[in-house]
């Protein structure tokens, strides 16, 4: 009898144990994609040294400006990296007006790394089309805002306006400084030193792309093994859990995506972090729709950190361009997700989208060639 009830116990105590090594599994990879998008980052300015901020000084007009924003994000694939470059600028001279546009074109560049996140699921068409259309529907979204409030801001200044409004009452502040509030950096950059040490061997600038391509393939793999891990463990009181966290409502969901994006820094990750949910079909696109919007919002945090570590006579003007970032992220909720007939316009687009890519990866390419490299680049060119 004692023999049966330790054959029967065997199998039910080492399941506690398998999922917890899970769980730890899944962490590290959350590190790993951390520690991973760092690494692209660093590369990205090792390689380009001090040229990274001289692709921002052509902004020549708006919509140039605009483009610009666009391809930085897009080949840096970080806004939070784009955004502080930019609070640099103006710190230094940039106008507002000129540096506005090319905040929206961040928004819109970043979206890239989820649309690269959802190819991991191209092996399977449903998953494949679950994820395709979870990652697009923030790049549809952030499309449309810059459609509706690029144009205004051109007529009216309606972002420049507002944003030095709520930077009046700071216009004789003293230091503001916050930069040791980022603890997402001190955990990442021994491993990222390290990387960059291996690659410190390679002449001139191939240690920093070498550095980047590295960071794309752990990116990958982090994301692979994480989707695989989730789909294992978001099953039963886990599964109700995450539900329940970003299925709440609307209102939750945004709060959720704030908070998890203001916790690390990046809305590339924690917009990455959902699609392999949606892809297994963990969660549904319209669930994790306003927990995206709510990383929009989360994300201006890292802007907003660099604006209060600048001093001198443009200090102001620095933090009313990461100011500008909230007030057009938080307006685009307000109208885009706030009025109905507009609601479910990224939704659909993304799925009609998503459809057209699961019968030709082409779709795919095309999408993000015109998107992020052709179109911008005509544009700078016209321009």
């Amino acid at each position: 009898m004692s023999i049966q009830s330790d054959a029967l116990q065997g199998p039910q105590s080492k399941a506690p144990t398998k999922r917890a090594l899970q769980w730890a599994a899944l962490i590290a990879m959350l590190y790993l994609l951390l520690v991973s998008v760092s690494m692209i980052g660093s590369g990205f300015k090792w390689a380009a040294g001090d040229h990274a901020k001289e692709l921002f000084e052509f902004a020549s007009n708006p919509v140039a400006g605009l483009m610009i924003g666009i391809i930085g994000t897009a080949l840096i694939q970080s806004s939070s990296t784009v955004t502080s470059i930019i609070v640099g600028l103006v710190a230094g001279g940039l106008p507002v007006e000129l540096a506005i546009p090319m905040v929206m074109g961040a928004n819109v560049g970043t979206t890239v790394t989820n649309t690269l996140v959802s190819l991991g699921h191209a092996r399977c068409k449903d998953e494949f089309r679950r994820a395709f259309t979870c990652a697009t529907v923030h790049d549809f979204f952030n499309l449309i805002a810059v459609a509706i409030f690029l144009p205004l801001e051109m007529m009216t200044g309606f972002l420049a306006k507002i944003s030095a409004w709520l930077v009046s009452p700071l216009m004789h502040a003293d230091d503001l400084s916050m930069k040791s509030f980022n603890f997402i950096k001190p955990i990442t950059k021994p491993v990222v030193n390290g990387a960059k040490s291996v690659f410190e061997a390679l002449p001139g600038s191939f240690g920093g792309i070498a550095l980047v391509i590295f960071g794309i393939l752990l990116v990958i793999a982090a994301i692979t093994v994480m989707g695989k891990l989730m789909k294992r463990l978001m099953v039963g009181r886990a599964r109700e859990v995450l539900n329940s966290a970003i299925g709440r409502g609307p209102i939750h969901g945004i709060a959720s995506g704030t908070l998890v994006t203001i916790l690390v820094q990046s809305s590339s990750t924690t917009t990455s972090l959902v699609v392999p949910l949606v892809g297994t079909n963990v969660l549904t696109v319209r669930k994790v729709y306003p927990f995206m919007l709510g990383a929009n919002i989360g994300t201006c945090i890292t802007a907003l950190l660099a604006a209060t570590a600048v001093t001198g006579d443009n200090a102001v003007f620095a933090l009313q361009i990461a100011l500008v970032h909230l007030t057009f992220n938080v307006l685009g909720i307000v109208v885009i997700y706030g009025l109905p007939f507009l609601r479910d316009l990224p939704v659909k687009c993304a799925e009609l989208l998503a459809d057209y890519a699961v019968k030709s990866k082409l779709t795919v390419v095309g999408y993000l060639a015109t998107v992020f490299v052709l179109l911008p680049g005509l544009v700078l060119l016209v321009s």
